[in-house]
């Protein structure tokens, strides 16, 4: 750690007005003072599957002062470009402090424009995700990541054929055809972290479609240290532009995603497609801990 006084550490949860449920992260509001190192430390010290931390943006155009942060994401082994529930965690933060309207965060992937909002007592952030696209797994990739995974191929449901979505952060979509299915993880942890190391992924985003607009989903995180993510709003962004290329939804839809029930961390997501825009919008609740 710097010389510096060591800022404060807030803990959020996104994805869940209630701060047992939905993903824990981390939020630094200044870490100005920060190098990587620093960073690095924070998190791996609170063992969140990410942590947030923000630096003041430069004046705006006017010469005033504009609701725009830089932001960084480290998990407890590395940096990651962009994370979604710790941008919505950031974002109810800032908003209990000058709040709700919209803020702009400077990421690694790009700008997300977020958007809070107050709904009785509960906070409700959306972010605006980067331009996605989808990309190709060769045979051989999605071989292996069913192998350590331990699930069979005929367990999957032909219906949502694999992908490597991407919304600001590169995830590998694999829908799982049965609840039992998904519900049954248990994964070789080095195997599949080596390859998601090889193929550049963030986590492996795993669907069952409960309905034509509901599904469940489960992220593995190895490559962050983590065994499973509760709620990730980075794959839930890239799982909708994957549901939108394949045309498995209309182009303007509303989709749930239940994740994190498995873990005793129940959360809900909320991605919105609009006609015309190839963003996605990713929403969610969010309450500080403790």
């Amino acid at each position: 750690m710097t010389n510096s006084p060591r800022p404060e550490v807030l803990r959020y949860t996104a994805f869940s007005s209630d701060p047992e449920g939905g993903n824990p992260a981390g939020v630094v509001l200044d870490a100005t003072a920060l190098d990587d190192s620093d960073m690095l430390a924070i998190a791996a010290d609170l063992g969140y599957s990410e942590s947030a931390f923000l630096t003041p943006a430069a004046a705006g155009p006017g010469g005033g002062e504009e609701r725009a942060y830089g932001i960084r994401y480290f998990s407890p082994k590395a940096e990651v470009p962009f994370c979604g529930h710790a941008t919505v965690a950031a974002a109810v933060a800032l908003a209990e402090r000058t709040g709700p309207g919209e803020l702009v965060f400077a990421t690694q992937a790009g700008t997300v424009p977020v958007e809070v909002t107050q709904e009785g007592g509960t906070l409700r952030a959306t972010l605006t995700s980067v331009e996605p696209h989808l990309d190709e797994i060769a045979g051989a990739d999605l071989d292996e990541a069913l192998a350590a995974l331990d699930w069979p191929a005929a367990d999957l449901d032909p219906a949502f054929p694999p992908r490597i979505a991407f919304a600001g952060a590169r995830h590998l979509v694999l829908a799982a055809a049965t609840r039992a299915r998904l519900a049954d993880l248990a994964y070789d942890f080095a195997r599949l972290e080596a390859l998601m190391h090889r193929l550049d992924l963030i986590t492996v985003q795993l669907v069952w479609r409960e309905s034509a607009g509901v599904f469940h989903v489960r992220d593995p995180f190895p490559v962050g240290g983590v065994v499973e993510d509760p709620a990730t709003g980075a794959a839930a962004a890239a799982f909708g532009a994957y549901l939108r290329e394949l045309g498995l939804v209309p182009e303007d839809a509303v989709v749930t995603l239940h994740q994190g029930a498995d873990l005793g961390r129940p959360g809900e997501l909320t991605v919105t497609l609009r006609a015309g825009d190839p963003r996605v919008r990713v929403g969610g609740a969010g309450a500080r801990i403790g």
